[in-house]
């Protein structure tokens, strides 16, 4: 009768679960746990001495059933020979209850389960689609001189959809004989096996390869000489800027800046691996549309400015001969260059020449007076007004003005030398003119003090 009790019990409690479909999340909750609760209360009376609760399963009764069964079964026992003609006989009359007390007893087992398994499922182990695309994720590295095609099919007759560079990174989709299925940025594709890195080995290239970045969230960041809130401060970072992050420590982070490396509190910054992807043909296309315009600006800005440097050189004549003269014979050299190179590089140096006249004059964070007093990007900004260009005051913005022209051996005079959390311009010599620090003010330095993150050019 007990096991009788439990379904009738149980099975009502879970039919009110199951039909609770519709019901609002916090209301089915509740239904489940009140039905949850029913059925721990009559278990007990079973002899299934479990509470039902989260840490629960049917696996976990099925085993207390089966333990109480054991524990139930008699010793047998060891018949004398007075009495085995007793025994065989009643055995015989008993057997047929026996039989009928498992049967019953396997039947209430089964209503138990049933009652129990619509309201207690066993767990399971869930893996969100984002955990299990991480899972299913194989990193590629691209190892080739330049760039490797991406087609559309896996075949050298498909259609070009993208490139991938040089050490580019992109998930493995699928393999397909010598040929991989990828993605990288926005393209999908096939690309030859051969000219990837995989598992380990592509880790480990990646790990050199990405750059990891610090983008600071707060107005005014400031940069300190330990990993402490307690530590001298040695520089100050605008809101915006992207530094290059060195380590990672108690919730803090060593970023090199202008001043020399330091740290800040991880709370202020947001940090991010960079790498490089692959590039579709549109974005190709465009990217190369933007560059040629962007020559095309220089150009007009260029002659602009040359024109303007003019009519000033001549307001000027005879005040002062010395200067005149230098920017004469500059304005010959960019009238010369001016008709075979559209990057204006005659007017770079003049940019150059320029702004080297304002080394030893102060530093000031967030100035951008050339005699009062700049930090780096206003500094930059100031001397590129003069010739009527206009550019952010942001070193981190800095890196996308004009165009880029590669690695610091490609610079020419008047170009911008990016680092992180810095700019400079680029006098020639391997070296650059730049407000370094208040301690330094606006001096000369090598441009490979430190390593460049990108070199761009006005002119």
């Amino acid at each position: 009768m007990h096991y009788h009790k439990i379904k009738m019990t149980a099975a009502a409690m879970a039919m009110a679960v199951l039909v609770t479909g519709n019901m609002p999340a916090a209301e089915l909750n509740t239904a489940t746990v009140s039905a949850k609760s029913a059925i721990s209360a009559v278990l007990p009376a079973a002899g299934v001495g479990l509470v039902l609760n989260d840490g629960v399963s049917v696996s976990q009764i099925r085993e207390e059933i089966k333990k109480r069964k054991e524990e139930k079964e008699p010793a047998e026992p060891v018949a004398s020979s007075d009495t085995k003609a007793s025994v065989t006989q009643t055995v015989a009359e008993s057997a047929t209850e026996a039989e009928a007390a498992v049967e019953a007893e396997s039947t209430a087992e089964t209503e138990i389960i049933e009652a129990v398994e619509p309201v207690l499922k066993e767990p399971e182990t869930k893996i969100s689609d984002e955990e299990r695309e991480k899972e299913q994720d194989v990193l590629i590295i691209a190892q080739v001189n330049d760039y490797v095609n991406i087609r559309s099919t896996a075949s050298t007759d498909g259609e070009i959809v993208g490139k991938l560079y040089n050490n580019s990174v992109g998930t493995l989709v699928a393999k397909d004989g010598d040929w991989y299925q990828v993605k990288s940025g926005s393209v999908e594709g096939y690309v030859k096996a051969e000219y990837f890195k995989t598992g380990d080995e592509a880790e480990k290239i990646a790990d050199e390869v990405g750059q990891k970045m610090a983008t600071v969230n707060t107005e005014t960041l400031k940069v300190r000489s330990d990993a402490s809130l307690e530590a001298s401060v040695i520089g100050l970072v605008p809101g915006g800027e992207e530094l290059s992050v060195l380590d990672e420590e108690n919730g803090f982070v060593k970023v090199s800046i202008e001043e020399g490396d330091g740290w800040v509190s991880e709370d202020y910054v947001v940090v991010a691996t960079e790498y490089v992807t692959a590039e579709s043909i549109e974005e190709e296309k465009a990217r190369i549309a933007e560059e040629e315009k962007a020559r095309e600006d220089a150009k007009k800005a260029a002659q602009a400015a040359e024109e303007r440097m003019k009519a000033k050189e001549k307001a000027k004549e005879g005040k002062n001969a010395e200067i005149t003269d230098k920017s004469t014979s500059s304005e010959s050299t960019a009238s010369q260059q001016a008709t075979v190179s559209s990057s204006g590089s005659g007017l770079g140096q003049s940019v150059a020449n320029y702004a080297v006249q304002f080394v030893g004059n102060p530093y000031v964070y967030g100035g951008t007076s050339l005699t009062n007093g700049a930090d780096c990007s206003g500094f930059v900004m100031s001397v590129y007004k003069n010739f009527g260009v206009s550019l952010p005051h942001s070193s981190t913005s800095d890196r996308y003005v004009g165009y880029n022209v590669g690695s610091l051996a490609n610079a020419q005079p008047g170009d911008l030398v990016c680092y992180s959390g810095h700019v400079a311009i680029y006098i020639g010599g391997g070296q650059i003119v730049h407000a370094s620090t208040e301690a330094t003010g606006i001096k000369i330095s090598n441009a490979s003090y430190r390593t460049p993150v990108a070199i761009r050019r006005i002119f």
